[in-house]
């Protein structure tokens, strides 16, 4: 079944913020969301659209705003033939089925409903879908996306289960795997581990397992952020238990700040440019110096939209990783605006983590 997520009210059309915060909550719980619909309060289209993903076969899955969920509840009603009883202080249909505080769920035809209502500044409500237990994610490292498929494809027709490979960055593919038959997709990452042992890591969210991989095994990492302006630390310190194994990191745009706080050479600087191999590699054993940790990543780059020169246009970036035997670094040379120039940094910033001590993480 899809999941389909519909947000109802003006406020999640503008206030991202808690727009991305639904989001987050949702994909921890559900991990798939097929699609996002979006209404406004004043959208007379919203019965006739809901009437029809009510007779569908599909996961619902409704946030709206305190203001609108009783009316919400008189609309699936209308849909159902069906009426709303007083519970808990909520008005919510009589044929639900299950519901916490600010949230229901209820059944219908084919159908899997859950309606909540969240404002600004309140905790998110019980999600009361559950995640199917037939899908999956995994990530593969340093094959391309059709290496990947001619490997999965004869795994994927023995177990009869559907794969979606996609390229994140070069050397990173996110594979989502969905199986009509419960059990088959563990099967399915079992054989596709053997055939990829160094290659494949069934999680589905990278970081978190990052940071729980170390953890186990009593490892910190420090950041040297440039360009990223702190993006990287950011792609960790969102995520829970970050505090096992971060002591921090440090932001070092100038090249002042690059000498003074990493003790990178003025020379080095001066003969090389701050977006080069030779100083992301000082990048690193300054921040292995300053925080003692067990892996640095370094990153300065050209995130544009201007700064470039003809020797080192926009988009031109190095990213090194350093661990207390090892460095390694990688010139890119990344398309799009500023704010994608840097994600796609971060990205391949964590892929290198990764790369630089197989043994720790496959």
């Amino acid at each position: 079944m899809k999941l389909h997520l519909i947000f109802i009210g003006n406020k999640f059309f503008y206030n991202t913020s808690l727009q991305d915060y639904i989001i987050r909550k949702v994909r921890q719980k559900c991990d798939f969301i097929d699609s996002i619909t979006y209404f406004k309060d004043t959208d007379n289209s919203l019965f006739l659209y809901l009437e029809q993903e009510i007779n569908t076969n599909n996961k619902l899955l409704i946030i709206t705003t305190k203001q609108n969920f009783t009316t919400i509840g008189k609309l699936i009603c209308t849909v159902t033939s069906d009426n709303q009883i007083l519970k808990d202080n909520m008005l919510i249909p009589s044929n639900t089925s299950a519901y916490e505080e600010f949230s229901y769920l209820l059944e219908y035809k084919d159908a899997i409903i859950n309606v909540l209502h969240i404002d600004e500044m309140q905790k998110m409500p019980e999600v009361l879908l559950t995640a199917q237990e037939n899908s999956a994610v995994v990530h593969i490292f340093e094959k391309t996306r059709d290496e990947a498929n001619t490997i999965l494809s004869p795994i994927a027709q023995t177990f009869d289960v559907n794969i979606d490979v996609i390229t994140l960055i070069d050397g990173w593919l996110r594979v989502d795997i969905v199986s009509k038959k419960f059990g088959e997709v563990s099967n399915f990452i079992s054989s596709a581990k053997q055939l990829l042992p160094q290659n494949l890591i069934a999680a589905s969210n990278i970081t978190h397992y990052i940071i729980e991989t170390l953890s186990r095994s009593h490892k910190t990492i420090t950041f040297a952020e440039s360009c990223t302006g702190g993006l990287l630390s950011y792609y960790f310190t969102r995520e829970n238990g970050a505090s096992k194994i971060l002591d921090g990191a440090l932001i070092t745009y100038s090249n002042s700040i690059k000498e003074n706080w990493l003790a990178v050479d003025a020379e080095i600087l001066e003969d090389n440019g701050a977006v080069s191999a030779e100083v992301v590699k000082e990048m690193c054993e300054g921040a292995l110096n300053v925080s003692n940790a067990d892996y640095a990543l370094a990153v300065s780059g050209i995130a544009g939209d201007t700064g470039g020169t003809e020797y080192k246009p926009v988009g031109t970036v190095y990213v090194g990783v350093s661990s207390k035997t090892h460095h390694a670094h990688m010139h890119l040379r990344l398309d799009g605006d500023r704010n994608y120039v840097q994600r796609q940094s971060v990205l391949f910033a964590i892929k290198m983590l990764i790369l630089i001590d197989k043994e720790m993480f496959f």
